[in-house]
């Protein structure tokens, strides 16, 4: 029998990602979307072969309909409290209600595991849908992958182009881990067609210090960068407070301080794994930082 999958959020840039792969093995793929969903968005995704369902998402029953006979819920919402702890509630508890054997969380992210609660607002909301998680009576698998490799030509300021400098609070030789959305989609089609998952699955593209960083945009732009270090952990901590205040635009779900949370999180050393589950799932080519930047690089004005 094939296996049936049921995705919540679909429509999104990593859930139409965990689609795609989906799509690519022998399985009945699900998405439960919004009735106000754009009609084009359902048409691409019925086009390519997926059972799309228009509901009231604050409906558990009528979610709950469409999940009989599903292996797994995969969520792929993203947004605040509204979204991610209340929304994804209601896909858990339709899960539940229609006894499904497992859930995959909307988490993809570092590993939070061992960050101090209240200093991070969007991986705090995360850990109060756990504890929540926790409680059911479903097989529930988080996947960690570091931060998302795409962002680092975009919303992460590590990589300073127009100055040739590497953005660096800390310790300059501290790992961090990126993942790009592609293979975090990969990684999760095949994390959600397998039964045996454990509560928690690792996975890093690539490690790479804020030095190495130095030194591999030096070889690809041929232009000499440095190190940027404006201060250390507790300075950054001081900024993150005098910006909140200032600016706490707590509806945004990336304001400038919330990327600041994210870069002391990586930075602090408190989130490097231990132990990856890369080779878990044989056939996924993990994409390095040096082979993204080339290709991302063809577009961003190489004289920066």
């Amino acid at each position: 029998m094939r296996k049936i999958i049921v995705v919540a959020g679909a429509t999104g840039n990593l859930g139409g990602k965990i689609v795609k792969g989906l799509l690519a093995k022998d399985v009945e793929v699900r998405a439960i979307v919004r009735l106000e969903t754009d009609k084009n968005k359902i048409k691409d995704l019925e086009e390519k072969g997926v059972k799309v369902f228009q509901v009231d998402t604050s409906n558990k029953t009528e979610i709950s309909k469409h999940c009989i006979g599903a292996n797994c819920v995969v969520s792929a919402l993203a947004g605040l409290r509204e979204t991610v702890i209340d929304s994804q509630k209601i896909f858990l508890d339709a899960a539940v209600e229609a006894n499904v054997p497992r859930f995959i969380p909307s988490d993809y992210s570092i590993d939070f595991t061992n960050l101090q609660e209240g200093h991070n607002r969007n991986l705090d909301q995360r850990r109060e849908f756990h504890r929540y998680l926790d409680k059911m009576p479903i097989k529930a698998t988080t996947i960690f992958n570091g931060a998302f490799m795409d962002l680092l030509t975009t919303d992460m300021p590590l990589i300073l182009f127009k100055q040739k400098r590497i953005l660096c609070w800390g310790d300059a030789n501290q790992l961090l881990e990126f993942t790009t959305t592609d293979n975090v989609a990969e990684f999760t089609a095949a994390a959600a067609m397998d039964d045996n998952t454990p509560r928690f699955l690792r996975i890093a593209g690539e490690r790479l210090t804020c030095n190495d960083f130095v030194q591999l945009l030096s070889e690809l732009t041929n232009n000499k960068y440095k190190i940027l270090r404006p201060g250390g952990i507790s300075l950054l901590n001081f900024l993150i407070k005098l910006t909140r205040f200032f600016s706490p635009s707590e509806k945004e779900l990336y304001p400038a301080w919330q990327g600041m949370q994210y870069m002391r999180d990586l930075m602090e050393g408190r989130i490097v794994f231990q132990n990856y589950d890369n080779n878990r799932y044989p056939g996924i080519e993990w994409t390095s930082v040096k082979d993204f930047l080339i290709k991302e690089m063809k577009g961003i004005d190489k004289s920066h």
